[in-house]
């Protein structure tokens, strides 16, 4: 779990993670960015009830309600809901959309799906009571099952401007995607610590939509945005249409940056080449890209049937070709071990997942076994 490069679709980190904006556009909806994957609390005043009480971790029947954001997420839970139902006689399977990473915890708190797909950065702070937490927190949080995939970030500028490495972004107008994308919220939590906090706080920031970015980049009145995605796989809509339009160019990190995204506890790190992931066939001046991640992990509430949770993961694991021809932005597993890529010890692990780990000679014992209900 301590590996820091990428090489394709090997996406294993070496530090926590964070909420997602999905793949929108590149991934069969048409998108712009905009897709519902923006980490937003999801608190729209209704309780989303479905007529059932996702309470069905007592029952022999071996149930999973899966919560899943729009957009790409919810391309990787139909993946491996089809797997599911072709590769599995005894687990039933269905995705329940959820509106968002911290929407999905909200929820799953509430018991109104018994697991859910969302990200280590939003855990970490449902476990502190920090960030969206601070104000309404939840009384009871979603344990790890395993990685599904990563979102990367970094930065690019347009070209006829001065910006070269990160300290060029103080005094200048930085888009960190639309507000309320926790790809956003990450980005800020990295930038916004020592020893990047003096940069961060020169630069204007820019909080427009995603669907106007693209404009107001060309426009001039953007310097620099976020670019992200799946390494290997795509990027989201709207920095594509950004790559597409306007001529742009790599930020180069500085070590400070290093630093703030190594230490962030919320998220992971690495580095990708570039003719590995090029953004929209153009050529930004770099060969690799260092980047932070969102890591996206399956979450199991704690009365979730451990049988059930440990079948979700034998699918996934025994048959992740299957998983990956249904959508290819699902981590491309080498091992059992990969699967507890993302895994911290601070977020414990359900103890259907435990068992299948144990079972496979891939349990790390610095990880530390949720209780049941």
């Amino acid at each position: 779990m301590a590996d820091k490069s990428i090489n394709r679709r090997k996406f294993l980190y070496g530090t926590g993670a964070v909420g997602i904006t999905g793949l929108a556009g590149c991934s069969g909806d048409g998108g712009d960015g905009s897709d519902g994957d923006d980490g937003s609390d999801g608190d729209d005043g209704s309780d989303g009830d479905d007529g059932s009480d996702g309470d069905d971790g007592g029952s022999e029947d071996l149930s999973l309600r899966v919560g899943t954001s729009a957009g790409g997420t919810q391309d990787v839970g139909l993946a491996v809901e089809r797997a599911v139902s072709q590769e599995s006689d005894t687990l039933s399977y269905s995705t329940i959309e959820s509106p968002g990473y911290i929407g999905t915890i909200r929820r799953m708190a509430n018991n109104q799906f018994n697991a859910g797909i969302t990200d280590n950065n939003s855990l970490a702070k449902a476990i502190d009571d920090s960030g969206a937490f601070e104000d309404e927190p939840v009384d009871r949080i979603p344990q790890y099952g395993f990685y599904a995939f990563p979102y990367s970030i970094y930065i690019i500028a347009r070209d006829d401007t001065d910006i070269e490495t990160f300290d060029d972004l103080a005094g200048a107008n930085v888009y960190p995607a639309e507000p309320g994308y926790s790809t956003r919220a990450t980005t800020l939590d990295v930038w916004s610590q020592e020893p990047t906090a003096d940069v961060y706080e020169e630069m204007n920031i820019q909080n427009m939509g995603v669907d106007s970015a693209p404009g107001a980049m060309e426009e001039g009145n953007i310097d620099a945005s976020i670019a992200y995605g799946t390494p290997g796989v795509r990027y989201t809509g709207f920095v594509q249409e950004i790559a597409s339009r306007i001529d742009v160019h790599y930020v180069e990190p500085t070590d400070a940056l290093r630093e703030s995204a190594e230490m962030y506890p919320g998220a992971g790190f690495g580095t990708t080449s570039y003719d590995d992931w090029p953004i929209a066939d153009t050529d930004i001046g770099t060969d690799e890209m260092f980047h932070w991640n969102l890591e996206v992990n399956y979450t199991f509430n704690p009365e979730a049937n451990p049988d059930a949770v440990y079948e979700l993961c034998r699918v996934v694991d025994e048959h992740n070709d299957v998983v990956n021809e249904g959508e290819a932005q699902f981590n491309d597993f080498g091992s059992t071990e990969d699967m507890l890529g993302s895994a911290r010890e601070n977020i414990p692990v359900h103890r259907g997942a435990v068992q299948y780990y144990q079972d496979n000679d891939a349990w790390d014992d610095s990880l530390t076994e949720g209780e049941g209900a």
